[in-house]
């Protein structure tokens, strides 16, 4: 474990470095780390503080994000297919950004499209709370998650169609495609609190749910408290990914992908996989944004666009090797 966590915290590192330092000004990499750390306020020490270094840590807070929800929600549900937008948190915060968007206060005041997708994300998790009941199973949470997420893909739709902008309609579209781009240190600081609660909540699930492999019963049995881990999974997602919906639109596949990939790498623990998928989610984010500014850079090519591309061929190759083996 030691040896994967060092492979994985190395590349990370990597990835991050390729982030701040790679763009379309040409600029070689020494320079730019010499204009991040002693910049002497020229346009390269700006574009470094306010654009590439806010890119690369919502880059690596978001796939962090993801990856430890989708670790967390598979592993508590005993199910390899859940993903973090189960319960419908990244549905409800895309909702109430839309709402921002549409409404102008996101054009009103700096923080309102992220202050209004959180509010969402939380709504989604009182909803979620009081439609599957303080002692629900997980399968009225599944139920409860996928009306959530139902409902809030209603409504966005009846914003998007009721809106008399096409200006308005068409910023919406875009911002749910999932970007990093144009973001600044303001995002940074409004989604890290949220994410690093939701973060620690989710750490702590990791003897529950080795418990958990057992069943629910035996879990019980050894003194694992199921509605404190439901409680803690909820929360835990709803902070740290709606926060990460928040400031980077809607983003998918990563907490789908990450912890089928690394799952075997770990003997298929899922408190191991809680940190693996964490780092492997920051790995997989920061990839995909060097490929965004490569690929297309003079078309703004969508975060979440790419991550789906490779996303869902590779998760359909994961499910034929799996039927392979199982056959």
């Amino acid at each position: 474990m030691t040896r994967l966590a060092l492979l994985l915290g190395a590349l990370v590192a990597a990835l991050f470095l390729g982030s701040l330092t790679i763009g379309p000004a040409g600029v070689g990499a020494g320079e730019s780390l010499r204009a991040l750390v002693a910049g002497d306020a020229g346009p390269l020490t700006l574009v470094m503080r306010e654009i590439r270094l806010p890119r690369a840590l919502l880059a690596a807070i978001v796939g962090a994000s993801l990856g430890l929800a989708g670790a967390a929600m598979q592993g508590y549900l005993r199910n390899p297919l859940a993903e973090p937008g189960l319960i419908g948190v990244s549905g409800a915060a895309a909702l109430g950004a839309v709402i921002a968007l549409q409404t102008g206060l996101a054009a009103s005041w700096a923080l309102g499209l992220p202050a209004a997708a959180l509010a969402g994300a939380l709504a989604a998790v009182l909803l979620v709370v009081a439609l599957a009941g303080p002692r629900g199973t997980s399968l009225t949470l599944i139920l409860a998650g996928i009306a959530i997420s139902a409902l809030a893909a209603a409504l966005t739709s009846l914003v998007l169609n009721l809106s008399p902008n096409p200006f308005a309609a068409s910023e919406i579209v875009f911002w749910m495609m999932g970007s990093l781009a144009d973001r600044s240190m303001s995002d940074v600081w409004v989604a890290l609190p949220f994410t690093a609660l939701g973060w620690a909540l989710l750490m702590t699930m990791g003897r529950g749910l080795d418990a958990l492999t057992l069943g629910e019963d035996a879990a019980g049995a050894l003194g694992i408290r199921l509605g404190r881990l439901q409680a803690a999974l909820v929360l835990g997602t709803a902070s740290a990914v709606g926060a990460a919906t928040a400031v980077a639109g809607t983003i998918g596949f990563v907490g789908l992908v990450v912890p089928h990939l690394l799952r075997p790498l770990v003997g298929a623990r899922p408190s191991r996989l809680l940190w693996a998928s964490a780092l492997g989610g920051a790995a997989m984010v920061l990839a995909a944004d060097i490929a965004v500014r490569l690929v297309l850079p003079e078309r703004d090519l969508k975060l979440g666009v790419l991550t789906a591309l490779v996303g869902a061929p590779l998760f359909l190759h994961l499910i034929y090797r799996t039927r392979r083996e199982m056959g």
